[in-house]
């Protein structure tokens, strides 16, 4: 278990590196001078040369890139002595970094990645990705959970009730459901329950997860305004995990050893828990680990039509204003994320099916 594990995260890794290489080259290829952006109209050469000095964008591509690398990695090697260098340590970019080998006036340290400064607030990228992350993580969560809960259940039931009426219906749900954008879900789903029938259902249509009491003194979660966009999020992979539980199911139901506990006189609960529902988890496995990333990245449309303050309006906010390093990071964070999400589903398939290990 352990050598299948190492090698999951050791591809892990691989794909990571690809990932960084990609978004470098991808956002440093766009057209857009940040430092005319920054300064607009006050914009003279001097300045623009100025501020692409400090961000480093006078150096060459590669140079630029292997300085990325070197900044995104929880490892890196720096220079000691030549400030100008694009690997000269500052200390206030990594003010916890630990030394971990000094080497003439080289250094090997070990920090937190460092994700460059936005070019329009100049607050740290992973300072304005830690305050979005929490909001966006609730909504993904709770989406996912509901989807899957509800999935599962509809999966066995329609499983169960091959060919009858509830059959007919999950299939005629799950079809809308796989077939609905989430942009026009969200769009749908706010206009009906939050203006519509607003007065019946007392949701809001914009709204975040923390609310100002109503003193001003201080904030709170409002559950309230996570229903609407959770509920949104949730309708596509719930569709995916209803079939894929349901095909999963019949499936299994077919295999000698359920014959066998049903010859043996086990109830079918018993059946279903210990016997059917684990080997049948596997292709759920795969869909609720890569639609809970996906939802991560994917809560862009949604957050921004509730105004759902997360991951996803600072990307559109980072777009709108070419705010590179924003966006970058907003990717590659969420990259990450996928990555080890799709790492844990590995190591659960392992522990779910032994012969995946030896595969």
């Amino acid at each position: 278990m352990f050598r299948y594990a190492f090698i999951r995260l050791l591809y892990g890794i691989l794909v990571l590196f690809g990932v960084v290489t990609l978004i470098f080259f991808l956002f440093n290829v766009l057209p857009g001078d940040p430092a005319r952006m920054m300064l607009g109209q006050r914009a003279d050469i001097a300045s623009v040369e100025a501020i692409n000095r400090d961000l480093g964008r006078d150096k060459p591509h590669v140079v630029q890139y292997f300085g990325f690398l070197n900044d995104v990695s929880p490892v890196s090697f720096h220079n000691l002595k030549e400030p100008t260098s694009a690997f000269y340590f500052k200390l206030s970019k990594y003010p916890s970094a630990i030394h971990l080998l000094n080497i003439g006036n080289s250094t090997v340290v070990l920090k937190k990645p460092y994700l460059r400064r936005s070019y329009q607030s100049k607050r740290p990228v992973s300072e304005i990705l830690s305050e979005a992350f929490i909001p966006t993580m609730v909504l993904a969560t709770v989406a996912m959970i509901v989807a899957t809960i509800l999935g599962l259940i509809l999966g066995i039931f329609s499983a169960l009730n091959k060919d009858g009426w509830f059959d007919r219906i999950s299939l005629i749900v799950s079809i809308l459901g796989m077939s609905l954008p989430s942009f026009f879900a969200a769009i749908l789903i706010a206009w009906l329950f939050a203006y519509v029938l607003a007065d019946y259902t007392g949701l809001s249509m914009f709204g975040s997860l923390y609310t100002v009491d109503d003193f001003g003194r201080g904030e709170y979660i409002d559950m309230k305004n996570l229903i609407l966009p959770a509920l949104t999020l949730a309708i596509r992979p719930l569709a995916i995990i209803t079939e894929l539980t349901r095909s999963s199911m019949l499936d299994v139901m077919t295999q000698d050893y359920i014959r066998t506990a049903r010859a043996k006189g086990l109830s079918l609960f018993r059946i279903i828990t210990r016997h059917a529902l684990k080997n049948a988890l596997n292709p759920v496995v795969t869909a609720v680990s890569g639609w809970f990333a996906s939802l991560m990245a994917g809560a862009v449309f949604v957050e921004y039509i509730f105004d759902w303050k997360g991951v996803g309006v600072v990307i559109v906010d980072g777009l709108e204003k070419y705010d590179f390093p924003v966006v970058m990071g907003a990717v590659l964070f969420i990259s990450v994320l996928l990555i080890i999400i799709n790492i844990f589903a590995d190591i659960i398939y392992g522990i779910l099916d032994p012969r995946i290990r030896y595969t």
